[in-house]
């Protein structure tokens, strides 16, 4: 009777283990694709931070590609505590795996909220950034974000292509009688900006503003998402 108990106890301690490792796999797969999310997130829009009043969608980004990284840390830990059979170093692994929840379940929750007022953010921000700031000095960073918003969206203006007529670039001496940004064209040529007729420049309804705004929240719902599916997973 003993020896059977052995055997049976022998029998459950290997399927955990390898339950463990199963589990331990799906983890670090996953780390990896919380991660990746991070990554692309910021290489996408890197261009259009400039743009943003707040930098909580870029901190939303890093805290994935944080939480992935340690999670595919963790991972390692996990099978090299598994294969060993180490107490110690099981119990450093799970401890991680509580660390991790809580900073992917913030990353998560930091995007949805973010989301609920990135149009206010948006409409408040944009338009003031591309009256007060376009093509001022010491706004060279901001001047290309716009350019590369309105080329990548084909959009012109925050609202639309009228909000340049009272920007400071369009009424200095700088424009050369541009009416707005040559970024605005169809085909980028120089003063191009010059002529603002619809077979020349982008007129989109909406203005770059909703094409941003689907932009960043098509991401942050899938930032949120991530973050959150991830760590209810655990």
């Amino acid at each position: 009777m003993a020896h059977y108990k052995v055997e049976q106890d022998d029998w459950l301690t290997v399927y955990l283990k390898y339950l463990l490792f199963v589990f331990n796999f799906f983890f670090w797969v996953g780390g990896a694709a919380v991660m990746a999310v991070g990554v692309w997130t910021l290489v996408e829009k890197s261009g259009y931070l400039s743009v943003l009043a707040s930098s909580t969608f870029a901190a939303s980004a890093y805290i994935l590609i944080f939480a992935g990284a340690l999670v595919m840390v963790t991972g390692f830990l996990g099978f090299s505590a598994i294969i060993r059979e180490d107490r110690g170093c099981l119990s450093a692994y799970f401890c991680l795996l509580l660390v991790i929840f809580l900073v992917e379940l913030v990353a998560g929750v930091l995007a949805h909220v973010y989301y609920q007022r990135l149009s206010d953010e948006l409409k408040q921000h944009l338009t003031r950034t591309l009256a007060e700031n376009y093509r001022q000095p010491g706004a060279a960073e901001i001047t290309a974000s716009v350019d590369r918003l309105q080329q990548d969206f084909k959009c012109c203006g925050s609202n639309s292509s009228a909000d340049w007529l009272q920007s400071n670039y369009i009424l200095s001496p700088e424009a050369e009688g541009r009416r707005v940004p040559d970024s605005c064209c169809k085909t980028v040529v120089a003063r191009c900006g010059q002529r603002a007729h619809p077979s020349n420049i982008y007129k989109v309804e909406g203005g770059c503003i909703s094409k941003l705004e689907q932009f960043l929240a098509d991401h942050l719902l899938l930032m949120g998402a991530v973050g959150i599916g991830v760590a209810c997973l655990q």
